[in-house]
């Protein structure tokens, strides 16, 4: 089962070092088709970002910056710079590659990023996209029942055959059936809704009894 970014991100990208060249720089995007390239310290670990924007920087009109704000003053210097270190925007956004797609989708859109810098152990991995979070969702509605079928209701919550069924239509999963407790069906729509390619849940399980209701009886009353 498809779940956290590690499983869809590009491994080992591009990157470069500190010290590294704007020409050295622009030739590697250009080579490797790229808008984007991190900028690693010696150990690994991403420190900054230079982008396509960042390059061009020197081709934009001069503005004063005595009296400039700060975003202003980082156009300027980028304008100036020779070396990555100069050119690069810091900090980088990253996420971990045990992180979930779901979390990876959230912070994608909280910074208003195109990619995430993948990291573990603090050093660069990898690096996942809009796109690739997309591509899940090209998943065929067979493949996506199969899952739900076979890992959350048979593997996980040790549904007896027959006792829930599952369709899929254009990536909308419908849950069926009656599970022996509330917990077991909401657990259900929880874990179908992670499942890669999902678009939404329509959670129409029924249970036997509520195991959310704590009965006088439990508290010795």
């Amino acid at each position: 089962m498809c779940t956290t970014v590690s499983e869809v991100m590009t491994i080992d990208p591009f990157a470069v070092a500190p010290d590294a060249g704007y020409k050295q720089v622009a030739a590697l995007m250009a080579r490797r088709r790229i808008s984007a390239v991190p900028v690693v310290d010696d150990s690994g670990a991403p420190i900054g970002v230079v982008s396509e924007a960042d390059l061009l920087a020197r081709f934009r009109d001069p503005r004063p910056v005595l009296f400039a704000g700060h975003h202003a003053k980082d156009e300027s210097r980028k304008a100036k710079a020779l070396l990555a270190k100069d050119l690069m925007t810091a900090p980088v956004v990253t996420i971990e590659a045990g992180a979930s797609l779901a979390a990876a989708a959230i912070r994608l859109a909280r910074k208003n990023v195109r990619r995430l810098f993948v990291v573990e152990d603090a050093k660069l991995v990898g690096v996942v996209s809009r796109r690739d979070l997309l591509s899940t969702f090209r998943r065929p509605d067979e493949d996506i029942r199969g899952e739900i079928e076979r890992d959350i209701l048979a593997g996980t919550l040790r549904v007896a055959p027959g006792q829930a069924s599952v369709t899929v239509a254009d990536g909308v999963v419908t849950l069926l059936g009656r599970l022996d407790n509330r917990g077991a069906v909401e657990r259900a729509g929880t874990l179908a809704g992670e499942v890669p390619g999902v678009v939404d849940v329509r959670n129409r399980l029924d249970f036997v009894w509520d195991d959310d209701v704590i009965r006088p009886a439990s508290l010795g009353i």
